[in-house]
């Protein structure tokens, strides 16, 4: 699905990623876990198409990064990413018409889920509704790859649960849909995590299967974190 070989990225002089390879499947939940200032949102903003690399290569499906892959690629950002005049209805109008595929019916389905009405100003929902508005636009229209960087702040844990049970579920779009996704929640991803990927100061410091981790190590993927990232 995605091939990474040598991925760099410099800022200003500093490495932000030091040359990382990996594949991530389709069909699969990836966790990229990893402290601040460890490259996880360089490392999205690159697979987003938001920020080119230094060097390296990446595919997505066979392509080269640019506009074909960015058209099957839902991006949600840490940062708030709508525009506070519109309403809901029209923040995701605007999404739509650079997206194929964006199916209405399943839109719908998800405010009505997520508690959000397509009336309502944008700019008076509070920081977990636009959360919530962030996971909708992820999961409504018919995407190769979501990358969630930090999807769930803001959102109070008992919503939390029952919104993950929900995307990774029954809204997910079909087999070969890869979601990428970083999080310091990681005791609440954990069950829903196939493959992770552990950074450290821009590169790899540990990566694999997680039940494979887990049975080898006898530890929680939070517990291998708190080890592997310190």
């Amino acid at each position: 699905m995605i091939e990474i070989e040598n991925l760099q990225k410099k800022y200003a002089g500093n490495w932000a990623l030091r040359g990382i390879s990996l594949q991530i499947a389709a069909g699969k939940v990836t966790g990229i876990l990893g402290e601040n200032g460890s490259g996880k949102s360089t490392l999205f903003k690159i697979l987003a198409g938001v920020v080119r690399p230094s060097g390296g290569h990446v595919s997505i499906r066979g392509e080269s990064l640019g506009v074909n892959t960015r058209r099957q690629t839902a991006y949600l950002p840490e940062v708030d990413p709508f525009y506070n005049w519109m309403q809901v209805g029209e923040q995701l109008q605007f999404l739509a018409s650079f997206y194929a595929g964006w199916d209405w019916n399943k839109t719908d389905e998800l405010l009505q889920f997520m508690g959000i009405s397509k009336d309502v100003r944008i700019g008076t929902l509070s920081k977990g509704q636009k959360a919530r508005l962030k996971v909708i636009s992820g999961f409504c229209w018919s995407n190769n790859l979501v990358l969630m960087d930090e999807p769930f702040n803001g959102i109070d844990p008992p919503s939390r649960k029952k919104i993950l049970q929900a995307v990774f579920g029954e809204f997910r779009y079909g087999e070969q849909q890869a979601i990428v996704i970083s999080t310091h929640l990681v005791s609440e991803v954990e069950e829903f995590i196939d493959d992770v990927v552990y950074l450290r100061d821009g590169e790899i410091a540990l990566m694999g299967s997680a039940q494979t981790l887990r049975e080898q190590r006898s530890q929680s993927l939070s517990d291998i974190f708190a080890e592997v990232v310190a």
